[in-house]
């Protein structure tokens, strides 16, 4: 049986949001235009060279029940917690943090000449995972595999497998795939998705057609979220213009979602449980 490509289901326009101690982003799932893409919560694009629009960072908050995707394109973001972990990821370094049973932490971008730029995608966990304990994978640039096509197109693999290789993420339930595609003038790329996953694509630079050549295609500038029907492939083109999105695909767990801020959980008595804890301080349960 031949592969059937993926076409457009929806294209959303990222909303404009203040977040953390007041952090301009632009936010494209977890909005009242599209609240969740199972298993994925949320998408927030961040991207200034004015220090006002992000330099007050997110300050110690805290997590259960979802993993969180920081990936940075450019500057630096430093980050710490209280069960003792702290660090820093640059341009092109990312970082999966499994928050499970509870994690409080900080992200602070730090002032620099270049400004900051980068994303950050919140993943469900299933109910199985909800409360395991927290874990980090810190990845840094020189250990994401980059394929270089002919046609001078380029994937960065963060997470899943692509014409051979594979990304380093790795062990999370979602079984996702991320990569950062850069495609030149006059280019296309295609590649394969599993059926029954959700997939989506979210354009930050240029412009490109999704499904080119099929009955729902449509051509896109950015920045916009796409998303793609089931299938088992997706095709993007470009023409005059170059284009570079994010490719993210996950399999969805089909469970009740019970969310409050960074709480996410299947029931609303988990998060009472969750809200509870933190008064009491007994939130961080340790190893």
């Amino acid at each position: 049986m031949s592969a059937q490509p993926r076409s457009v289901e929806r294209i959303v326009e990222p909303e404009p949001v203040v977040e953390g101690a007041g952090v301009r982003l632009k936010r494209s799932i977890g909005t009242g235009t599209l609240d969740t893409l199972d298993p994925f919560l949320l998408l927030d694009h961040f991207a200034s060279s004015n220090p006002e629009d992000y330099e007050a960072g997110f300050p110690l908050h805290p997590h259960r029940g979802i993993e969180t995707v920081t990936y940075v394109l450019v500057g630096e973001v430093r980050h710490k917690d209280t069960l003792g972990n702290s660090g820093s990821i640059g341009a092109g370094d990312l970082q999966w943090m499994t928050a499970g049973g509870g994690i409080m932490h900080e992200e602070m971008p730090q002032l620099r000449p270049e400004g900051i730029a980068g994303f950050q995608l919140w993943v469900n966990l299933p109910a199985r995972l909800k409360m395991t304990t927290p874990r980090y994978q810190e990845i840094r640039s020189r250990d994401i595999p980059e394929i270089h096509r002919p046609d001078g197109s380029t994937v960065r693999l963060i997470a899943g497998a692509m014409n051979g290789a594979r990304g380093p993420i790795s062990g999370i339930a979602a079984n996702p795939v991320y990569a950062d595609v850069g495609l030149p003038p006059g280019t296309s790329f295609a590649c394969n998705v599993s059926r029954g996953q959700t997939a989506f694509a979210y354009l930050f630079e240029g412009q490109a057609a999704f499904a080119p050549g099929q009955a729902g295609a449509a051509d896109v500038r950015s920045p916009a979220l796409v998303v793609w029907s089931d299938g088992d492939r997706v095709q993007v083109s470009t023409a005059e213009h170059p284009a570079r999105f994010l490719l993210i695909s996950g399999r969805p767990l089909h469970e009740p979602v019970a969310r409050y801020g960074p709480f996410v959980m299947n029931t609303r008595q988990e998060i009472e449980q969750a809200i509870r804890e933190l008064r009491e301080g007994t939130f961080i349960k340790g190893d």
